[in-house]
């Protein structure tokens, strides 16, 4: 991200919408799939895999039918998303939960063989540091992969709102590029990042609202407006959308941003205790 967030509204956000987030994650299921789908084309058996930003557990299951033999591990900062992972179960056990924030990783160094995170590194506010932390915790060899949001996410809400008042209502996402960038700071091997450029429809725009609200995606920026949004700015917004309405719909744009990178050595912290994937119970 380009900006500070509220981590503490995130969590809580993400806690929230547990419940209800997978009635409307359309999106995070097809680009989670598609990242899936570019798995069965590497040649890795991984022992360990770490699904970052687990959610509801979609991949989760996934990830244990694509790779039997190994642990994956579910890891979120989102109590009750973790709930509901258990809750969907695997395919011979029930996932081992982790609830932890990912900019923070508590597991040892080289513990990971693989790294699967759909659409979760854009609510870090250290891109470097997650990165590095990604790194730390992969094994040499290990592989990272991971989809996220590009700036033109939303493009048309970001401008319907910025047409109604000068507060920010929609998050701000970073470029393909800064992201690369970061990866090589990191000093990953072999990164390869592309773009894939999907659109949702909508009849009106509270129905576009209504989802990012169940999915618990809605603004969380440091600078965002705090008090309630009056009726009159609200109408201005609605009134803004409609120059983007086509054949009678509302389009909402998204920028899916994949990546991919290798961890080519290990490193090594002093000072700091971790603890091993494998001494995570089968308990939330």
């Amino acid at each position: 991200m380009s900006e500070f967030l509220d981590k503490a509204g995130v969590r809580r956000a993400f806690s929230k919408a547990a419940g209800r987030y997978d009635e409307v994650a359309v999106l995070q299921r097809e680009i989670g799939q598609r990242m899936l789908d570019r798995l069965n084309l590497v040649n890795l058996q991984p022992v360990r895999v770490l699904d970052l930003g687990a959610g509801t557990g979609v991949a989760t299951v996934a990830l244990e039918r694509l790779y039997p033999k190994a642990q994956v591990v579910a890891l979120d900062f989102a109590f009750p998303m973790l709930l509901q992972t258990r809750r969907r179960g695997g395919l011979f056990r029930k996932p081992s939960c982790l609830c932890a924030d990912l900019e923070r990783l508590p597991l040892v160094d080289a513990s990971v063989d693989l790294i699967y995170s759909n659409a979760a590194i854009q609510w870090c506010n250290d891109l470097d540091g997650v990165f590095q932390e990604l790194r730390r915790v992969l094994k040499p060899d290990g592989l990272l992969m991971f989809t996220t949001f590009g700036p033109d996410t939303l493009k048309e809400l970001r401008s319907a709102w910025s047409e109604a008042d000068g507060y920010q209502h929609v998050s701000r996402f970073l470029d393909m590029h800064d992201i690369g960038d970061a990866l090589v700071r990191a000093e990953f091997a072999d990164s390869v990042m592309d773009v894939d450029r999907m659109t949702l429809i909508y009849n009106e725009v509270e129905e576009l609202m209504r989802e990012l609200k169940i999915l618990g995606a809605h603004n969380v920026a440091g600078g965002r407006q705090r008090s309630l949004t009056g009726k009159g700015r609200m109408h201005a917004m609605k009134a803004s959308y409609e120059q983007f309405r086509c054949d009678g719909r509302l389009p909402a744009s998204y920028e899916v941003i994949y990546g991919h990178a290798w961890a080519p050595q290990r490193l090594d912290h002093a000072g700091i205790t971790f603890f091993s994937p494998d001494r995570i119970g089968r308990a939330v």
